[in-house]
């Protein structure tokens, strides 16, 4: 009796990746610019007039992290029924979750205390 291996691995397309990976970070940007342009009065403490780096550059990078777990969970929106749908909500939050992350640290200390 033989055992056989079921364990495949999936290759990594590198464009896609990298597709996925810039759209997380347009996304971030573009959520991190609006906090940030639309903020009357910051508390900058530590960083003084530049502390709009932190969150433009924190935010972006936590989107492009979210971005590469959207790809490495795709693979579930090619199944059947429920597997689709769960795989669909699994990214979509895992993705809101890495931008409110990124959200969350890029502005702590700028105009969060």
């Amino acid at each position: 009796m033989t055992q056989g291996n079921n364990l495949t691995l999936r290759p990594i397309h590198t464009g896609t990746l990298r597709k996925n990976i810039f759209v997380g970070y347009g996304i971030g940007l573009v959520v991190i610019s609006y906090f940030i342009l639309s903020a009357r009065t910051p508390v900058p403490t530590a960083w003084g007039t530049f502390w709009m780096i932190q969150p433009l550059v924190i935010t972006p990078l936590a989107g492009a992290a979210g971005g590469a777990y959207y790809y490495f969970t795709r693979h579930f929106l090619y199944q059947d029924g429920w597997k689709k749908t769960t795989g669909m909500v699994l990214s979509v939050i895992g993705f809101i979750i890495a931008i409110w992350m990124g959200i969350v640290l890029g502005l702590h200390g700028t105009m969060w205390n």
